[in-house]
Order: C-alpha cells, then sequence, then structure tokens
C-alpha cells in the first residue's frame, strides 16, 4: 500500500509517499481501505516536532488522524461489521496513520458511515466535531440559552462549533477575520466580531463559555468577558493551559484544556446531528495523496476556511 511517512521533524518536505506491507487486523480492530483523509493542526504541530515531548522520537512516523473508508477486514472479536461496509473514524493513538490507503482502527474508534454521505466530508468530520463537541458539551457544560464566544471560528473546529454551539440552544458569537464574517454568519452566528478591531475582553453582555479553537487567547486575556462562573475551553495543550486548568479546578471561573477522545457514541451523535441538517463539514481545499506536502503547507498558514482534506482513492 501507499502511506505517507516522514523520518525526521522539519518542515513539510519531509513527508513522503511510500509503498508498505498492507497492516492486518488484530482483537478488536478493523482494516479499513481509507477513501478520504482529513488534516488536522496536530498534524503541522507534531511533523515540526513541536510535541515531541508528547510524540517521541521514534521514526519512521505517519501522519493524518481522520479518515473514512470501507472496511477491509475485521479481526476477532468484531461481530458487528463486514467487508464492504462504509465507516469513519478518529485514530486514537499518536502515531496517526489515516493518509494512507489503508489504516488499522480500533472498532471502538469508529463508526458506521451513511450512504449519502460522500467521502471527503465524512472524512472531515471526526477530529474537528469531536474537539468541538467535547469542548462546549462536556467541558464547557453549554446549556440552551447561554451565551458563547467562539475564538477562531472560520477553522476547521471553529466551522463545527458555531453549528454545535446553535444545535445545543445557544447565542454564538464567531470571532474571525474581516473577510470570513460572512462565511461564519451563514454557519448560524448570531453575532460575529473581528479579531483584528473588535475588543474581545469587553462584550456587552458576558459569556458563560468561552471556546478558544484557534489556540492564541488565554485565560487571563478573556476572563474579563466570561461571567463570574463561566468555563474558558482551549485546544492548545501549553504549560500556561495546564498550570490554569489545575488553579481553576474549585469555583468561580473555570479553565479547561480539551483532549479530544475518539467514541462511538460521539460519532453518532456529530451524524445525528448531519442527518437533521444541523451540521455539515466545511471543505477548504482537497489533494491527492500525492500532494501531502502541498496541503501541509497550506494547513500551516492557519487560514484554511474549515477542512483540508485528502482524496486516497475513488
Amino acid at each position: 500500500m501507499q502511506v505517507v511517512e516522514y523520518d525526521r521533524y522539519g518542515g513539510p518536505e519531509v513527508l513522503a509517499v511510500r509503498d508498505r506491507p498492507t497492516p492486518t487486523a488484530g482483537k478488536g480492530e478493523v482494516l479499513i481501505r481509507v477513501h478520504a483523509a482529513a488534516l488536522n493542526p496536530k498534524d503541522v504541530l507534531i511533523r515540526a516536532g513541536k510535541m515531541r515531548w508528547l510524540a517521541g522520537r521514534r521514526f519512521p512516523r505517519r501522519t493524518g488522524y481522520d479518515w473514512a473508508g470501507e472496511v477491509a477486514a475485521v479481526g476477532a472479536g468484531v461481530v458487528d461489521l463486514a467487508v464492504g461496509d462504509r465507516a469513519l473514524g478518529m485514530i486514537q493513538a499518536m502515531a496517526g496513520g489515516a493518509c494512507g490507503e489503508y489504516v488499522v482502527a480500533a472498532r471502538a474508534e469508529l463508526t458506521r458511515c451513511p450512504a449519502a454521505l460522500p467521502w471527503h466530508e465524512a472524512a472531515a468530520l471526526p477530529l474537528a466535531g469531536l474537539t468541538a463537541l467535547q469542548a462546549l458539551r462536556d467541558l464547557g457544560q453549554l446549556a440552551a440559552g447561554q451565551r458563547l464566544l467562539i475564538n477562531g471560528a472560520s477553522g476547521g473546529v471553529g466551522t463545527l462549533a458555531v453549528q454545535i454551539g446553535k444545535a445545543l440552544g445557544a447565542h454564538v458569537t464567531g470571532v474571525t477575520s474581516a473577510g470570513n464574517r460572512d462565511h461564519v454568519a451563514a454557519l448560524g452566528a448570531d453575532d460575529v466580531l473581528d479579531h483584528a478591531r473588535d475588543d474581545l475582553a469587553r462584550p456587552a453582555r458576558p459569556y458563560d463559555v468561552v471556546f478558544d479553537a484557534f489556540g492564541n487567547r488565554s485565560l487571563a486575556a478573556l476572563a474579563p468577558a466570561l461571567t463570574r462562573r463561566g468555563t474558558y475551553v482551549t485546544t492548545v495543550p501549553s504549560a500556561r493551559a495546564v498550570v490554569d486548568h489545575l488553579r481553576t479546578r474549585l469555583g468561580g471561573r473555570r479553565s479547561r484544556l480539551v483532549v479530544v477522545q475518539s467514541r462511538t457514541a460521539d460519532l453518532d451523535t456529530l451524524l445525528a446531528l448531519h442527518a437533521r441538517g444541523a451540521l455539515r463539514a466545511v471543505i477548504d481545499r482537497r489533494y491527492p495523496l500525492a500532494a501531502i506536502a502541498d496541503a501541509h503547507r497550506h494547513l500551516g498558514t492557519r487560514r484554511a476556511r474549515g477542512k483540508i482534506v485528502l482524496d486516497v482513492a475513488p
């Protein structure tokens, strides 16, 4: 099979498409023939070596966590899926590997993919959708009638967070660039702020939840925008975020770091929202597998509107 690998941390140029043996599914696992894979900022951070403290130094490494494809084989103990079934999921393990023709996935980290959902859209939902869902519903405990601020509302996580926030019944304010204002409003945001001009820390009314999907605004910077018992949630696993989390565990304003978990039940929640028209993936660009370096390069600009997807198989 063809799969993307790299032998050292560095820029997009370290990525290479190589021929490797097709893996086999072990107990509780499923071998997937990948039709589409989606990229996330996590891919860039790991490839660049900015998460080597967690990823380690073993090479070659593979990239990609989101996938959509067909079941090619099932391992022992998997009795509810058969060869040819459509599926989608997110790889929980740091090793990744979704950017290739085949990938082995744990049964607990995938779900069935509806026949009407195109492969490229299906691949764009898991990691970003799970991140937004778990950040807002579980960590932020967002409830109907509450006020939500999303920093980075036009990115891969942000575009889904806007829609999930609305589905949870919140009043949603999105923060983005002036050029993306109409785009974020079209996703359902009640208000849209310009990150370069508007003062996020001094809203007319405070927010119950502030979700920093872009990862460049600290609790200290946005605490004035929160209600007295509001929650700040970030996607960036920095030392500052960990300290803020520990410091605010009891009472008052809280800081939380979302560490996304791949769960069948939550994937089904995303698909249920999609089925009733409350959630759709926004695709910025699509690339062939051979253009993986270009895809990483574009993702690294942090200016993508929605998700970047690789078309792996027809």
